[in-house]
């Protein structure tokens, strides 16, 4: 019996994920170890092996489909395998292009018991000559053809990506997506098409066909550059959920920023002398302590004397956390991801530092678990280090808060004597959603982090 590939649970709380890349295509052998896609969460990516040894015999998704966990995603098995076999068990229900298949197969009546004695009916593209392009009645599907005929679109142009080379619906889109809209004029007329179109929307027209831009090859000579006049990138995958969650967060509560700023000058402080005190273990010495650690330890001794702020707005509810669950944005080259770092009010120092580091690295690499980047209850950001002196953080839903951290900028300080000096003050932005915190709670917040991080050396002595 064919193996039925499914989309594996991805941690507790992940319920779809999205198929980014398909490392093999349909036809090819596999082993079981063999990587056949890469997929994504929200927050982490993975690879999908096998599982089975056999031939690649039907793709159930497309790339960049959203796919629920333990859905089927893939059939690996041999030729002489019949469709019913997982026809019979609803699997074929899942395919969103059925043309490649002939549904005279399925009954209503299939069962998953089918007796080996039963007539081998092997998949239909199978049967076809092994070759890229193939006659416009033999190698496209039913629904490619009438699509490419109705858009006036030569099928032996189209590069086949079904079986064996076999045109699909999805090749003549793609192929669609790389010309010009035809007028109706243009496309009753037939044959070649300009390679843009000056008509409505670029339209090409009759008047563009007759251009006398028009070469030899019936193509639109276009003045030479060496680059495009752009780029256009889908949105998808991780981006794509992540415009969506910035989106429902920003249109789904009522968010309020703060800002303020602390002296940092103690904390300079205590960060050089934790590098080069010698009767510091070389561990600490060696982790090398950042301005970011420091915050994290000072939110998280902070929060538990206002708990309003280490919360959730649910859509009837606030529910308020007595852990702290600190979520640290982390910029990586997939996106934005907010890795949690677990009851950090009862971490140390030195844990808070390596666990946030843990964290940062295995995000960057992709191997964030999916339950490491779910459950904060309150989160903080940090672009300070890109120079940016006040911003605007967007809540990561349903949390009720999170802090944006600033640039350290020289600021002027009043001395007992009347003069000024300039000392160095790290900024604080801290998003609210108004729903669950009022302003003068959070501004009282605020007020006690910063007195924290201008004594955070007291605040290590004692907490």
């Amino acid at each position: 019996m064919a193996h039925i590939l499914i989309m594996p649970r991805q941690g507790n709380t992940v319920e779809s994920c999205i198929i980014t890349d398909w490392k093999v295509k349909e036809g090819d052998r596999v082993t079981e170890e063999t990587v056949v896609c890469e997929v994504e969460t929200d927050k982490a990516s993975f690879e999908i092996p096998a599982g089975a040894a056999g031939l690649m015999l039907k793709i159930l998704h497309n790339t960049g489909d959203d796919v629920p966990v333990l859905s089927p995603i893939a059939v690996i098995g041999e030729e002489s395998e019949e469709l019913e076999t997982f026809a019979a068990i609803g699997f074929i229900g899942k395919v969103d292009n059925k043309e490649d298949i002939d549904l005279s197969l399925l009954s209503p009546n299939s069962s998953s018991d089918i007796p080996h004695s039963a007539p081998k009916t092997p998949h239909p593209s199978l049967d076809i000559p092994n070759s890229t392009h193939h006659s416009p009645n033999s190698s496209a599907s039913l629904r490619a053809r009438n699509l490419a005929e109705k858009e006036a679109l030569p099928l032996d142009s189209v590069s086949g990506t079904g079986p064996q080379g076999r045109i699909i619906e999805r090749d003549v889109l793609a192929a669609l997506e790389k010309r010009p809209a035809l007028t109706a004029a243009v496309k009753a007329k037939g044959g070649f098409i300009p390679a843009f179109g000056s008509g409505l929307a670029g339209r090409a027209t009759l008047d563009d066909i007759n251009s006398s831009f028009l070469t030899p090859h019936s193509t639109l000579r276009t003045p030479h550059s060496s680059l495009p006049e752009f780029t256009e990138t889908p949105i998808k995958g991780i981006r794509k959920i992540i415009a969506e969650k910035m989106h429902k967060s920003l249109s789904d509560t009522a968010q309020f920023t703060l800002n303020s700023s602390a002296n940092v000058s103690r904390l300079q402080d205590v960060r050089a002398r934790m590098k080069t005190l010698e009767f510091l273990s070389e561990d600490i010495r060696s982790l090398k302590i950042t301005v970011n650690d420091l915050i994290l330890f000072a939110v998280s001794r902070v929060l538990p004397r206002f708990l309003y702020m280490n919360a959730h707005k649910n859509a009837d509810s606030i529910k308020t956390f007595n852990v702290i669950h600190l979520g640290n944005a982390v910029d990586t080259e997939r996106g934005l991801m907010v890795p949690v770092i677990r009851n950090a009010n009862l971490l140390s120092l030195t844990q808070i530092s390596s666990e946030s580091k843990r964290l940062s690295t295995a995000c960057q690499s992709g191997s964030a678990k999916p339950d490491e980047l779910t459950g904060s209850t309150f989160s903080v950001t940090n672009l300070g280090s890109l120079g940016i002196t006040g911003f605007t953080p967007v809540l990561n839903i349903p949390e009720a808060a999170i802090l944006g951290v600033c640039g350290i900028e020289l600021k002027p300080v009043a001395s007992n004597a009347g003069s000024y000096c300039f000392e160095p003050h790290i900024g604080f932005s801290l998003t609210i959603n108004h729903e669950a915190v009022d302003g003068a709670p959070a501004a009282r917040f605020l007020k006690a982090l910063c007195e924290a991080v201008e004594n955070i050396d007291l605040l290590l002595a004692t907490g």
